[in-house]
Formats: structure tokens, C-alpha cells, sequence
């Protein structure tokens, strides 16, 4: 297992490995075998980063079998997605906002997220799996009473791409299984969410296999698996993490 990050420092930004307390810091390309150049920088002394900057965010609806049974939906045939704005990416420890053109309920949603390696398009299942480089955390921030509020169309997009939803990191973590997986959301030190990856209906390279038959999957793109039960509201001044051990920890405050 390999914990990828970027960071800020001293003006400039970076990338490395975790190692503990300490990041041992890289050169190039985080998808073209970067190298190691013997430095080491404190974890604490830096500001983490979005670990890598995807051209797209494809998430998923309805891909965990409790959910769908919850909400009394029919398992889905294939993978039902929208494209989240890169404008709201947001890195670990940044803060959540609420839109000032908004002023509903606001609703934090773990996730598994899986990041593309090589580029790819209309690719096997077997391609797919060797295409994936790694797995991070994700909150897919929603603006939950847009979603619905219009009722003759659905706005995906519009509710969950507003400034500041899109959070994940703070690493890449390679060489994992996701199926031995849970993610936990915490919400104010009470645990909110706490499901097993191994229910999700398109696993991971199945996934990327079938989306890819439409959208081309480029270097650093994520696909947001999708979450399950356990989805709820953040107050102003709440701080969320979601936890996927083995993968990250991800902590931010909402304003």
C-alpha cells in the first residue's frame, strides 16, 4: 500500500509519498513514474492538497444494493451518473460553503472514489482493472433540496457542483482491495454512515469498464462510487470526516 498526497509549502507545490508523520517528497509526474528525491518534509508543516487535478468527476446514484432496497428503487441494469463541476473540487481540511444563492439543507455523502491511471476508453473489464492507479475519499456535498425541487427534471448537476462540494483526498492510496472495505462518516464525533464496499451493485472495474463504453476516462479522472444508507445534514460549524481505512481520512468543517 502507497499513500500518494501534493501539497503546498513555502509557496510551492509538491508531491510525495506518507510515510508516518512524513512525506518523502517526489518529482514529475504522479502517473509517470515519478522519483524519489531523498527529501522529507513534515506532514504538519504543509497544506494538503487535492492529490490530483481530474478532468471530470463521474458520479454514481443507486449503486449500493441498501440503499436502492431503502428507497424502494429497482436495482439498476447500468451505471445511472451525472459529471460533477470541477469547480468544486475542495482539498482535506478546507472549509464546506453554502452557496450564497442557497439557503436550504446541505447533506454530506461518503464515498469510495476510484482514480484513473492511463486514459481510457470503451475497455474490458480486465483493461479496466489495470487502468485504475488508486482509491481516495470523497464527501459528495449536496444541495439536497434543489435536487428535487423542480418536477419535471432532476438537477444533479446544479445541487452537488456548487463551489466547495466536490471534497476528496487527502491521498491516492494504490495496491488496496475495496471489496474488504468500509467507509464510515462521522459528522460532529457521531458516526453517521457505516457500510461495507462489498455491497456496491458495479464494483470498481466493472465500472470504470462500463462508463468508459460511453466517456472517455482520462489521467487523474474520479469516479465517485456512489454511497449508502446513513445520508443526513450538516449544520453550520459541523466538522465531517469520512473514514475508509486502509485509504484515508478525510476532514472538513461546513460553514
Amino acid at each position: 500500500m502507497t499513500q500518494w498526497l501534493r501539497y503546498q509549502h513555502q509557496g510551492k507545490s509538491g508531491l510525495g509519498q506518507v510515510q508516518g508523520d512524513l512525506i518523502a517528497v517526489y518529482s514529475g509526474d504522479l502517473f509517470n513514474q515519478p522519483k524519489a528525491t531523498g527529501e522529507t518534509l513534515k506532514l504538519s508543516e504543509v497544506t494538503i492538497d487535492i492529490p490530483c487535478t481530474p478532468s471530470k468527476m463521474v458520479a454514481m446514484v443507486d449503486n449500493f444494493y441498501a440503499l436502492v432496497t431503502k428507497l424502494e428503487h429497482a436495482v439498476p441494469a447500468e451505471p445511472l451518473y451525472f459529471l460533477k463541476g470541477n469547480n468544486s473540487f475542495l482539498a482535506a481540511n478546507q472549509v464546506i460553503r453554502t452557496p450564497k444563492s442557497y439557503a436550504g439543507k446541505v447533506v454530506y455523502e461518503g464515498e469510495l472514489g476510484i482514480v484513473i491511471g492511463k486514459s481510457c476508453y470503451q475497455v474490458s473489464e480486465q483493461e479496466a482493472s489495470n487502468a485504475i492507479f488508486g482509491y481516495t475519499c470523497i464527501n459528495d456535498v449536496t444541495a439536497i433540496e434543489i435536487l428535487n425541487r423542480d418536477p419535471g427534471y432532476a438537477q444533479w448537476t446544479r445541487s452537488k457542483s456548487f463551489n466547495t462540494f466536490g471534497v476528496f483526498g487527502p491521498y491516492i492510496t494504490t495496491d488496496v482491495d475495496p471489496s474488504k472495505l468500509h467507509i464510515k462518516t462521522i459528522l460532529n464525533d457521531q458516526e453517521r454512515q457505516n457500510y461495507p464496499i462489498a455491497d456496491m451493485i458495479f464494483p470498481p472495474a466493472k465500472l470504470v469498464s462500463l462508463i468508459s463504453q460511453d466517456v472517455p476516462l482520462l489521467l487523474g479522472d474520479i469516479i465517485a462510487c456512489g454511497t449508502s444508507v446513513g445520508v443526513g445534514s450538516m449544520k453550520p460549524g459541523s466538522n465531517v470526516s469520512i473514514i475508509i481505512d486502509g485509504v484515508g481520512r478525510l476532514d472538513n468543517r461546513f460553514e
